[in-house]
């Protein structure tokens, strides 16, 4: 334990996601040594996070502006949603080049024990598009844990009666270069399931 400030600095760097407590020492001894231009850039930055980042009203985002530069590009197909759980995970799917429809995220996954429950997540908001737009697909692109699943299940189950809606999940499978006697049961077992016609 340190003295004052210095131990609460180290103490908020460990709230950070996938810091630990050995890293935030490191962090904030950086910190500390670091040059006090570059502590105001960070300071700075910070500052306009925290005042001008906001959430897209329509798919949930993040944004500097009320809609994210996806949705106001009218040359995204919006009869396509991929819905994701995090902000993070549209710039996954972004990073492949292969999607051109528009995101919905929900801001998080279903997690009971956490309590987190469909009131939680943004799960009207996309019933709402879907019954608003003309969303023709839905892509449930949830992580492939858990609370992924739980999510892309209940979403299967609300979705299903939508008249012309079609459900789709990403693909599990293999990783390109990795080897068959590394995979894991579950991963080995859903790449055959999944296998399809050369």
């Amino acid at each position: 334990m340190y003295e004052g400030v210095v131990q609460d600095l180290i103490d908020e760097l460990g709230r950070l996601p996938g810091v630990g407590p050995k890293s935030a020492q490191r962090i904030a001894f950086h910190l500390l040594a670091a040059d006090p231009a570059d502590i105001g850039r960070l300071r700075e930055v910070l500052g306009k996070v925290a005042e001008g980042v906001q959430f897209c009203e329509v798919c949930g985002n993040v944004s500097e502006q009320p809609q994210c530069r996806i949705c106001r590009d009218t040359r995204r197909d919006a009869s396509v949603i991929c819905v994701v759980e995090e902000p993070k995970d549209v710039l996954a799917v972004e990073r492949t080049r292969e999607f051109r429809g528009r995101y919905h995220v929900l801001g998080g996954a279903l997690d009971p024990l956490s309590g987190i429950g469909p009131e939680q997540l943004r799960m009207r908001e996309l019933l709402s598009r879907i019954g608003s737009d003309e969303v023709t697909e839905v892509i449930i692109a949830t992580d492939p844990n858990t609370e992924g699943e739980a999510t892309a299940t209940y979403l299967v189950r609300m979705l299903r009666d939508f008249p012309g809606l079609t459900v789709t999940r990403l693909a599990h499978g293999l990783p390109m270069g990795g080897d068959l006697e590394f995979a894991d049961e579950l991963t080995l077992g859903r790449a055959l399931s999944g296998r399809r016609a050369l």
